[in-house]
């Protein structure tokens, strides 16, 4: 069973894709969520959860206190389940756009005017998605985060490091089984704030 780990909605049970997806284990999200949390990104955050799935990732920063979440989802059976779980949790400020990801990222957000608009992007591609496609998607990625974003990438422990694109720098990864994340920033402009990964220990 697929759940909701804290918050608001903390131990809610989430509804599944019958195949095609491969939801985040409920022990890989509460690790991912403790060091987001660690690193102050969630409360208020705008978020996009992109290759969303059920949504578990985007709804579980929902209920942490994200202010805006956004589902990235194109798989007809992943949309409708995306939609289900999240009229049947209710949290506020939550929405899914059935559209492909770099679709949607070279359109912009709703409402982004050219300005960042993203303070937290949870990339969870499928493990067979092409290293070029994914490359694509970091860089359309890019322009739209918030320079304190944080980018995070879940991939198989056994995929190479993400290509990250100009403008975005590793700062920290994780091994959890078959599962890595990658946490990524933005490259800071000279004279701007040290994004959350230099203030990390």
């Amino acid at each position: 069973m697929t759940r909701i780990v804290a918050g608001r909605a903390g131990g809610r049970s989430l509804a599944v894709p019958p195949r095609g997806t491969r939801p985040t284990s409920d022990r890989v999200r509460e690790a991912l969520f403790s060091r987001l949390e660690h690193l102050d990104v969630l409360d208020g955050a705008r978020v996009v959860d992109l290759f969303a799935g059920s949504g578990a990732l985007g709804l579980e920063a929902a209920s942490r206190g994200a202010a805006d979440v956004v589902l990235v989802e194109s798989a007809g059976r992943a949309v409708a389940v995306c939609r289900r779980n999240v009229s049947e949790l209710g949290l506020p400020g939550v929405r899914v756009a059935a559209e492909r990801v770099r679709t949607w990222l070279q359109r912009g957000p709703t409402g982004a005017g050219g300005a960042p608009v993203i303070d937290l992007a949870l990339v969870d591609p499928p493990y067979d998605l092409p290293e070029e496609e994914l490359a694509g998607v970091l860089a359309d990625l890019a322009g739209w985060l918030d320079p304190q974003g944080v980018v995070v990438v879940e991939r198989s422990a056994r995929s190479p490091e993400p290509p990250w694109p100009t403008g975005l720098a590793r700062f920290d990864d994780r091994r959890y089984g078959e599962t890595a994340l990658w946490f990524a920033e933005p490259v800071p402009r000279e004279g701007a704030p040290a994004p959350p990964g230099d203030l990390a220990p």
